[in-house]
């Protein structure tokens, strides 16, 4: 089966001639005086099938934001390919990015303050066609009513609301398209925990009844395990771990995966354990050499620091980016 959306070695890099990451690169000794590049997002090959939740989830700077942008059109690819129902959407055309939308993490600084929420949830669906102005009214009170907000809340502003209600708006927006496919980024990390559980269900819900597919980005390890069908763990711009949410929970491969994990808490242990992950994430601008992940795996042979392992396939359906797990296979 086509997958509904592909990524082929989706790679976005920044450059470093000026600004911020220019400084940054001097302050730690890279660069020198050749303009330079960071990568971003370094190969990353994923396919998401019709009605699938794909978790994405790493450390804060791993670019799975970046990913989803790329997916989404609001960022151009700096090389690889992406294609949506088997039609190449490299280059983002308006026709297609509207079955692709996106629901952002903050949903305080997503809505514009000055709009009406009968505005903010019209307001794209008018301007390409797909309703008319007369049909706003009844067409905002549809999509609050999906959303489970009272129609009669159209014509208040988004100060109105509390944080759950505004990223119920933001999701109601974000229909207004009809999308096909709706990227999350971290979409429930600025909610509080029991508000959390609501608006995860409402994306279960809206799955069934609306056909949706969701990538599904997130550090919340708990948040992944509940709502996504498939994982794909990154690190550093790279993906190093990919299966289905069984497998990655209870057979992790990837010592990243595994120190993951291990790192978060969890409610069916009698006892509390807290195992951080040892060393800090390295800089994107300064990569290290061979496997990314090597200065802080304990299991680090003189391979992982000379060779960067590629993702591959160990168990069915479960692809990992390991010296050692395919060295032992």
């Amino acid at each position: 089966m086509t997958a509904m959306l592909s990524t082929n070695k989706l790679t976005k890099t920044f450059s470093l001639k000026q600004g911020t990451l220019a400084r940054a690169a001097a302050a730690l000794g890279v660069g020198g005086d050749a303009p330079r590049q960071v990568f971003a997002v370094n190969q990353v090959s994923l396919d998401v099938d019709q009605g699938e939740v794909l978790g994405l989830v790493g450390e804060s700077g791993c670019g799975k934001s970046t990913v989803g942008r790329m997916i989404a059109g609001l960022l151009p690819a700096s090389a690889g390919s992406l294609a949506f129902q088997g039609e190449d959407i490299t280059r983002p055309s308006v026709a297609t990015h509207l079955k692709i939308q996106m629901v952002f993490q903050n949903p305080y600084a997503s809505l514009n303050p000055r709009h009406r929420i009968d505005q903010a949830v019209t307001e794209a669906a008018q301007y390409h066609g797909l309703v008319s102005k007369s049909e706003a009214p009844a067409y905002a009170a549809q999509l609050l009513r999906q959303v489970g907000l009272d129609p009669s809340y159209a014509t208040r502003y988004p100060h109105q609301f509390s944080g759950g209600q505004r990223q119920r708006i933001a999701i109601a927006r974000a229909l207004s398209l009809k999308p096909r496919f709706v990227v999350c980024d971290e979409a429930v990390s600025a909610l509080d925990v029991s508000v959390q559980a609501q608006v995860l269900n409402l994306f279960m819900d809206l799955r069934e009844s609306q056909g949706l597919t969701y990538l599904f980005i997130s550090h919340n390890l708990a948040v992944v395990e509940y709502i996504a069908d498939r994982v794909a763990i990154m690190y550093l711009g790279r993906v190093v771990e990919l299966a289905d949410t069984r497998s990655i929970f209870s057979r992790p491969q990837h010592p990243y995966t595994q120190a993951l994990i291990a790192d978060a808490p969890r409610l069916d242990t009698k006892v509390a354990e807290h195992r951080p992950i040892q060393g800090e994430l390295p800089s994107p601008l300064d990569p290290p050499r061979g496997c990314a992940f090597h200065p802080r795996c304990p299991h680090a042979m003189e391979r992982c620091r000379s060779e960067v392992p590629a993702l591959q396939q160990g168990a069915p359906g479960h692809w990992s980016a390991c010296h050692l797990v395919h060295a032992a296979a």
